[in-house]
């Protein structure tokens, strides 16, 4: 299968369009939410012109966004591998982890221990910890080795107990790129009879998700990181989502998923998000189920991203000044770099950055241990990510660009 060219896969992207101080920008923020294809807006105007309504009730324009919800848990089932009616909507991962932790904790038993990682975004971590505050539980943490941006799977091990009720993971690092081995984790939490969490917000977007195949109890992604409006997803085994006493209100729906659902659902982001998963598909041709198409498809963008981060890595890591965290290409990783200018605040070198218009972010990412672990904190890291659109030459603008703040006196 050939992928679309990237002059075609650009040409959907309206936001490419845009100029800054006279250039055409380069888009590297793509870690912290990607740009949106113009498939992905349309069907949120066709619904919001043609179809706005409340859900279950008896007239077409009700009846038709219940219709509308249902096919885009279909299209979230075939996304991560998974049947249509275990995909849980919500405003964010963030939020989907908070009401999930809160969920799962009123079944762990008094002295239970939950084991989280510094690898990972806050928001897999602090939901857990939020727990000691109100129920029995303690919660471990295992390393990462900061000399690698990876985790410690001696540390791991040591931490997960007979205790052990519940493993949060993150499937990729946010932060610095890392792939880890859930896999791997999940059998030893399996092996002991504790749950498993994963976030897959960095990793989705990059890798196709197979659930199963990982090994995960619940699995967490975020629309808007692979082109769709800002929105959450989380999936999570039937019998779990059935058995778990999820806050909810007393009319609200007793069957899952809408039983882990609250209040009126973003409507026209969830239409947007299931437009951004057929977009993905679409790119691969017409044969074969939309799983199908799917695993085609990011097989080949996967292909086309680590050369452009091996592209990206090798330039930086040439230029004087410039120190590279985690992984380097080769290993498992995203492609994702992520790095700091010698005598530069990470702030600055964003700035400067743009001023060339090229756009990166900056900071802790919400991984902050992350940082600590790397002497970085405050100022943290610049990242810089690549996406479906990216191209050779924005690399080596980006590249270029690192090299002028580095010159400049």
């Amino acid at each position: 299968m050939s992928l679309a060219p990237v002059s075609k896969i650009r040409a959907d992207f309206p936001a490419l369009d845009r100029r800054h101080l006279g250039q055409p920008v380069a888009y590297f923020d793509g870690p912290g939410g990607t740009q949106v294809p113009r498939a992905v807006t349309s069907a949120m105007a066709d619904y919001l012109h043609h179809h706005n309504a409340n859900t279950h009730w008896g007239y077409p324009t009700s009846t038709e966004t219940d219709t509308a919800l249902a096919e885009a848990r279909t299209t979230f089932g075939h996304f991560l591998g998974a049947d249509p009616d275990e995909v849980v909507f919500g405003a964010n991962m963030t939020t989907l982890t908070l009401h999930a932790s809160r969920a799962l904790a009123r079944s762990f038993p008094v002295g239970a221990e939950l084991v989280v990682t510094e690898l990972d975004h806050h928001a897999n971590v602090d939901p857990w910890r939020e727990l000691t505050k109100d129920f029995a539980v303690t919660v471990r943490t295992a390393r990462m080795t900061s000399e690698t941006g990876q985790l410690d799977w001696d540390d791991l091990e040591q931490q997960v107990t007979s205790r052990t009720a519940l493993l949060a993971i993150g499937a990729a690092s946010n932060a610095l790129g890392t792939i880890s081995d859930v896999r791997r984790a999940a059998d030893l939490a399996h092996g002991v009879g504790a749950l498993v969490y994963v976030d897959g917000v960095h990793y989705a977007p990059h890798l196709l998700p197979d659930v199963h195949a990982l090994g995960a109890d619940f699995f967490a992604c975020s629309p808007y990181k692979f082109y769709g409006p800002h929105l959450g997803v989380l999936w999570g085994h039937r019998a779990l989502l059935d058995r778990v006493d999820a806050p909810r209100l007393l009319p609200a729906g007793q069957a899952a998923p809408e039983r882990f659902e609250t209040g009126t659902l973003n409507h026209e982001g969830i239409v947007g998000a299931a437009a951004a998963v057929e977009w993905l598909a679409s790119l691969g041709g017409a044969a074969g189920s939309e799983r199908e198409r799917l695993a085609r498809v990011f097989a080949k963008l996967s292909e086309r991203e680590n050369a452009l981060a091996g592209r990206m890595w090798q330039g930086l890591e040439a230029i004087d000044g410039v120190t590279l965290y985690g992984p380097p290409p080769g290993t498992p990783r995203t492609a994702t770099a992520v790095f700091t200018v010698a005598g530069r605040g990470t702030e600055e070198v964003t700035r400067l950055l743009a001023e060339r218009a090229v756009f990166t972010s900056h900071g802790d990412f919400y991984a902050q241990t992350v940082v600590e672990r790397l002497g970085l904190s405050p100022d943290g890291l610049v990242r810089a990510g690549a996406a479906c659109y990216t191209t050779e030459d924005e690399v080596d603008r980006l590249i270029t660009g690192v090299r002028e703040i580095v010159s400049l006196q």
